[in-house]
Order: structure tokens, then sequence, then C-alpha cells
């Protein structure tokens, strides 16, 4: 084949629009969920075998800065993926499913989850 389209690989100079990236990003956060269950199922296995493994995971979350750092982007990436998904589903039911909509949508996605990944952060801290 001999096409003469042009081809632009260069991710870097391509510029997605807002609901393209929210997207994305909502792809992104249920990697992150995922691979997060080993951090998630460790903490709950520990905490559920004995009340001295309680106490581990307490202290662990309480005085270990990379417990918290884990904890805190697991709830971001949950909150995230949550508003994103609700998001998704309002568009599966056709609402807003206009150019206008979408960008307006993915505004709101962004502020919601910057408002729960704040949260998040107060809480863990």
């Amino acid at each position: 084949m001999n096409s003469k389209r042009p081809v632009n690989l260069d991710l870097s100079t391509i510029h997605f629009p807002l609901p393209a990236l929210t997207s994305i990003v909502h792809r992104i956060t249920g990697v992150i969920l995922f691979v997060g269950l080993i951090f998630a199922f460790w903490a709950l296995d520990a905490s559920l075998s004995s009340p001295e493994g309680f106490e581990a995971v307490r202290d662990t979350l309480a005085h270990n800065f990379l417990a918290k750092l884990i904890a805190w982007g697991l709830l971001s990436a949950l909150g995230y993926h949550f508003v994103a998904g609700i998001k998704h589903l309002v568009m599966d039911a056709d609402i807003g499913v206009t150019l206008e909509g979408g960008v307006k949508k993915a505004q709101i996605t962004i502020v919601l989850s910057a408002l729960l990944i704040v949260l998040a952060g107060v809480w863990v801290w």
C-alpha cells in the first residue's frame, strides 16, 4: 500500500480534547486500582488475621509515609474512577452527548474528582 496520508506518531504533538483526556485518565485509574488491590488485600488479610495484625496495619498506616501515600493514591484513583464512571453511565443514557455536553461533563468530572482527592488527602494525613 502506498498511502500519501500524513502519519503523526509523536503523541506529544497531539492535543487531545478534555473529554478524551478524562476518558484516558479513567482507564489509567482503573489499572491503578487493579494493581492497588495487592496493597488493599494485604492490609485486609493482615488486619483480619489477629488483633496483632490489626495493630500492625493500623500502626503502618498511621506512621509510615509510603503507606499513607499509597492509601491516598488508591483513594484518589477510586474517587476519580467513580466520578468518571458516573459520567460514562450518564453518556450511556444519551444525556449530554453533544460536543458542548461532553466538555461540560469533563469539566464537572475534574472538579468533583479534585474535591474528592483533596478530601481523601485530608482524611489520610
